[in-house]
């Protein structure tokens, strides 16, 4: 039926499809992550003097600390 090179060649192709497959999945949801993080703005609280994230296109935020309403971070 089937000699041993064959079987250990189907093996290693099984394997190869099983990891790249595992590959393509975990690295569709890393970028999946990656881009909400990066739509993410940047808020500093002029009062407590904090740095903490936003809401994407977000022109005021609340502070998490302090309650007070800051403007967007701009470089």
């Amino acid at each position: 039926m089937f000699e041993p090179t064959h079987a250990t060649v189907i093996y290693c192709v099984l394997i190869g499809a099983v990891f790249g497959i595992l590959w393509f999945c975990f690295d569709r949801r890393d970028h999946v992550h990656f881009e909400a993080v990066l739509r993410r703005s940047a808020f500093h609280c002029i009062r407590c003097d904090r740095i903490y994230p936003g809401p994407a296109g977000a022109g005021l935020c609340r502070c998490p600390r302090c309650g007070h309403e800051n403007s967007r971070l701009r470089f």
